[in-house]
């Protein structure tokens, strides 16, 4: 008799994938500059350690807010029994204050459209259970995030359709390739109930553009279907640009109120922009009052503590932090990326030109033996075993082209960082050296045959003859 489930005993998943496995091959060897200086540097892991100080700043300055106290008084009691799944209005509020800071203040959030999750990916899976029936597709571009096979599908049963986008215009979202999704869809025999982006992207740590955004909500708009935006990295865009989200293009095109807005959804978390992922902070934002009303139902799964409310709704309610925060933050991203992109290029490797995110989509194709995905995963398997390094294949965030990797850069310290770039540059130097005697070897046994050929057709042809038989 079966004993387990099919959700067990399947592979669904996707914990095999190359993404999960290199963060197995880093645990059993973590680097650690004192006790482990060898060992494996996690560079497939997208969190921000750089701001924690600031942080730990304002815990100590506001003593109340961690020790569960308010005006002096202790609500230890209050918190430890408050359960509804609603969430604490405080907190919604000022979670609601803090995306519209992020926004540059262009749009506005209604607390009562926040629905509270344990991270992005309660969020995104909760709005799967509420848009799609198991065996229908959510279109993705590519490449995605890897999780979302694991965080769309694997308990909802919903079906990811790659948008394929190419390097040709760096990853951007056509109508072409929009169109030919679609229609693989319907080939498939699966319907289409929308669209999710990660708007900055991951894994490219580029923002979608307007033309993109447009081009989305009007495909949205013709096939009546949803779209969902994955805004988790809105605060970690730092350059000159500013960042712009599916809510400042309903707002431009006049459609806030619209039929249109209702499948329009926002997903957004604290793990990134504030770099607390064990907090467990996700949201989502609806404009469609069933939707918002059955994942507040189906938040009860997944709640976010109230101790934990409390401490970051006095947090985000100080406006002369968070905005003090914010700048920070994205210029410190901006210190740290320009330090991996400067140690990629003096190993003679490049990377897409980004903006945003805690990660560069890295183009390791030179180093390819060959032009196949089987030679990216034993580039890949030399990097996290020989260089020690780990890092995220292209294949694995089902990118079209063999050769790209995703490398995070901000959870780790500059130093240990620069050491990355310097195991990667010697590596480099090696795989270098070692095809131009590979090459050198092969021109001389070739000039050798050559050689050795000629003299063969000179003997046979004078020499060597044998004689006529008469």
């Amino acid at each position: 008799m079966k004993q387990l489930s099919t959700k067990v005993t399947s592979n669904a998943h996707g914990q095999d994938s190359s993404y999960f496995l290199g963060w197995e091959e880093y645990e059993k060897n973590p680097y650690d500059e004192i006790k482990n200086p060898n060992g494996i540097i996690q560079m497939g892991l997208a969190e921000n350690q750089l701001c924690f100080d600031l942080i730990q700043t304002w815990l100590a300055k506001n003593p109340d807010a961690a020790g569960l106290k308010k005006d002096g008084q202790s609500i230890f009691k209050e918190l430890a029994l408050f359960q509804d799944y609603h969430g604490l209005p405080e907190f919604k509020k000022a979670l609601a204050e803090f995306m519209e800071e992020i926004r540059g203040n262009r749009v506005t959030f209604d607390p009562s459209k926040i629905v509270l999750a344990a991270g992005s990916t309660s969020a995104n899976e909760t709005l799967m259970f509420c848009l799609a029936e198991p065996g229908e597709a959510f279109l993705l571009p590519t490449p995605y995030y890897p999780g979302f096979d694991r965080d769309l599908k694997w308990r909802t049963g919903a079906e990811i359709v790659p948008i394929h986008c190419s390097s040709s215009n760096g990853f951007q979202i056509t109508e072409s390739a929009l169109q030919q999704a679609y229609q693989q869809a319907q080939k498939l025999d699966l319907k289409v109930k929308g669209v999710l982006v990660t708007n900055p992207s991951n894994p490219l740590g580029t923002m979608l553009t307007r033309r993109e955004l447009n081009l989305l909500v009007d495909f949205i708009t013709s096939k009546n279907i949803h779209l969902i935006s994955d805004e988790i990295y809105s605060g970690s865009v730092f350059g000159f640009e500013q960042f712009v989200s599916v809510m400042d293009v309903l707002k431009d095109k006049k459609l806030e109120n619209s039929e249109v807005s209702e499948r329009v959804h926002v997903v957004y978390s604290l793990s990134k922009d504030l770099g607390l992922p064990g907090f467990r902070v996700g949201a989502i934002y609806s404009n469609d009052e069933m939707v918002v009303s059955a994942a507040t139902k189906m938040s009860s799964f997944g709640l976010v503590s109230s101790q934990t409310q409390y401490l970051l709704s006095a947090l985000l309610s100080d406006k002369k932090f968070t905005g003090t925060y914010l700048n920070e933050n994205q210029k410190r991203l901006k210190i740290r990326q320009k330090q991996l992109v400067s140690g990629l290029e003096a190993a003679g490797v490049t990377c897409l030109k980004s903006n945003a995110g805690l990660f560069c989509w890295v183009d390791m194709r030179h180093l390819l033996d060959t032009n196949t995905f089987e030679a990216e995963l034993e580039l890949w398997k030399k990097i996290v075993y020989e260089v020690k390094l780990n890092i995220s294949p292209g294949s694995s965030c089902h990118c079209t082209e063999p050769g790209w990797f995703r490398v995070c850069f901000a959870n780790m310290s500059e130093e240990t960082l620069d050491l990355a770039m310097q195991r990667l540059k010697e590596y480099v130097e090696s795989t270098d050296s070692r095809r131009l005697i590979s090459k050198s070897s092969h021109e001389r046994i070739k000039s050798l045959r050559k050689r050795t050929v000629s003299n063969w057709v000179f003997r046979v042809s004078w020499t060597d003859r044998v004689p006529d038989e008469r």
